[in-house]
């Protein structure tokens, strides 16, 4: 079964290296120092003609910014860990109430996993952001933090108590750790540099042989790894030949993207594919068999104390309980789980056409309604000619500009046939439009706004955030200093940037309204506004929006985006990250 490994997920491995990475140290250089304005002053200017604008929230999205790791309290209370949601919450099995949350005030930053101590008294999580794993007590007091490696994900103790993580996404490896959490990690399988051992070795559980059981994600499988004693020393080698030594076993194959597998009360392993199906597998067999098939995007499974299985999506941000039937029972409601980019296409009837990127998925909204119209993943890990997770978005035609910092990638992509037409892999990219014919990005890795086709620097800007244009200017925001940069193009050749605004607080999403009007969303006091190209005024349109939290100290400044855009009709489109909704701002 060695050879079992899909050609199709090797080639994924071979991205990695240039693909993957959270950058989280790598811009700590960027953030210190920054003295940002916070100029609270709109500039008293107004707006001829316009009358009192009306906002209206559209588009709602689900309770939870997404639903990773999830597991029983000693209280029979659900606990789910949120990595987009930067939090872990306390949830009523029964109606989907949350009773607690503890998030960057308790020192949550990005947790994809948890587990209980055995006393009941504490929990451990994995801050899948930061490599760190915490040890929390049911009030939110922290017991515990220690480093182990990036992407430090699934979590589980074994009947002796001993406790174990691995790694995924960003590293790959496994690691015993000391539940006081103060004596050094002990490597199982060892995190080494750019390669995967074990394909990202997902949420896992121990089976009743003392083997502990999980998917490999990139390839497609269920193993087992026999996890040793304390004191033995590390097995390092490919996945084959760990096969070859007995560290690995190979259980069960032919999944897509296995994400997790625990043991049920009857005995067998439940497995959760991300494609949504649920597989129950027999260990003596290998034979899996399909127990139910839900939607797309599962994360996680657990069973409460009379055995019945409640299952987490992080797409959709759902938690369901699963019937022995295979029916389910809705716990929280699913939808869109954190709005960032935004873009406006015309749609039937001269409508709005809204998509919006929703860290998983692009979401496709009706801009009168709000209904949903379709939905589009972004893939995780990438594949030819598909979708990236999108996190800012941009018109261009009857196609979208398409721009993930997580990915590294600017992406031109076709709705309407789900393939992208062009792609430019970049170091830290922002936001990315087409202006004269030219898609331009600002990426904060290369210093400012460059063109995506030879990287080559158009306009420096300490921390590029948002662009906008009407085709021929190009108009840039800097996060950092507050200010917004014309650029002017002759003979296709862009001129010395000309400060057209400032004292903005830490401006992003960007958008041309109208001749001689941008709109901006100024993330450091969560409003909407407006400038007054012609003189440089600043009137505030909406304030009190409820939009992204802060992001990690080192980390990308825009952390998740909050897009702006301006339909057809003329109506303004926010994200508004916090509820989960989309703003509609209607001016006339």
């Amino acid at each position: 079964m060695i050879n079992q490994l899909k050609p199709n997920n090797m080639k994924k491995i071979e991205k990695l290296s240039v693909k993957f990475g959270l950058k989280l140290l790598f811009l700590a250089v960027l953030i210190l120092g920054f003295s940002c304005s916070s100029d609270d002053d709109d500039g008293g200017g107004e707006d001829p003609g316009d009358t009192d604008p009306i906002i209206e929230e559209i588009g709602m999205g689900a309770a939870l910014h997404g639903a990773n790791g999830i597991y029983f309290g000693p209280d029979d209370n659900l606990y789910i860990a949120s990595f987009y949601g930067q939090e872990v919450l306390v949830m009523n099995k029964e109606n989907g109430d949350i009773s607690n949350s503890f998030g960057l005030e308790e020192n949550v930053t990005g947790p994809d996993d948890l587990i209980f101590h055995p006393d009941g008294e504490s929990f451990y999580y994995t801050d899948i952001l930061t490599g760190y794993v915490g040890r929390m007590d049911l009030n939110g007091n922290l017991l515990g933090y220690q480093y182990v490696a990036p992407g430090v994900n699934p979590i589980t103790f074994n009947d002796e108590g001993r406790l174990f993580v691995a790694l995924d996404f960003q590293a790959d490896g496994l690691f015993e750790i000391d539940p006081n959490l103060t004596d050094p990690p002990r490597e199982i399988v060892p995190y080494i540099e750019d390669t995967y051992p074990l394909g990202f070795f997902n949420a896992f559980d121990f089976g009743p042989d003392g083997r502990l059981y999980g998917p490999s994600f990139l390839f497609g499988l269920v193993i087992s790894v026999d996890v040793g004693d304390p004191g033995d020393p590390p097995n390092s080698g490919s996945f084959q030949e760990l096969v070859a030594d007995g560290t690995i076993k190979i259980v069960s194959d032919g999944f897509t993207y296995p994400v997790a597998a625990k043991f049920g009360p009857d005995g067998l392993l439940n497995v959760l594919d991300q494609t949504g199906e649920v597989f129950k597998v027999n260990l003596e067999t290998g034979e899996k068999s399909l127990f139910a098939t839900l939607q797309a995007g599962l994360d996680n499974l657990a069973f409460d104390a009379d055995g019945n299985l409640y299952i987490s999506n992080a797409d959709f941000g759902w938690i369901i309980e699963l019937l022995p039937s295979g029916e389910t029972r809705t716990i929280s409601e699913g939808g869109m789980i954190g709005p960032m980019g935004i873009a406006a296409l015309t749609g039937s009837n001269n409508q709005d056409e809204l998509f919006v990127g929703d860290v998983f998925r692009m979401r496709n909204l009706d801009g009168a309604s709000g209904e949903e119209k379709n939905v589009y993943k972004g893939y995780l890990v990438p594949e030819p000619n598909k979708l990236t997770m999108p996190f800012s978005v941009q018109a261009d035609g009857e196609n979208l500009v398409v721009t993930s910092w997580f990915s590294e990638l600017v992406q031109i992509w076709d709705p309407d046939t789900d393939e992208t037409t062009e792609e430019y892999t970049m170091v830290v990219p922002i936001d990315a439009l087409r202006v004269n014919g030219e898609i331009v990005v600002s990426d904060l890795g290369q210093g400012g706004v460059v063109l995506a086709s030879d990287n080559s620097l158009i306009a420096p800007v300490t921390v590029a955030s948002g662009l906008a244009t009407d085709g021929e200017i190009l108009w840039a925001a800097d996060w950092a200093t507050g200010q917004v940069w014309q650029i002017d193009f002759i003979d296709g050749n862009a001129q010395t940037p000309v400060e057209v605004a400032t004292g903005l607080s830490f401006p992003e999403g960007l958008a041309f309204e109208k001749e001689g009007y941008l709109v901006v969303v100024e993330t450091g006091e969560n409003r909407l506004s407006r400038i007054d190209l012609s003189n440089g005024e600043v009137s505030i349109l909406f304030e009190n929006l409820e939009l992204s939290g802060p992001g990690l100290e080192g980390s990308v400044p825009t952390w998740w985006f909050d897009g702006v855009t301006v339909g057809p009709s003329g109506d303004i489109y926010v994200s508004g990250w916090g509820p989960n909704v989309i703003y509609r701002v209607s001016t006339e």
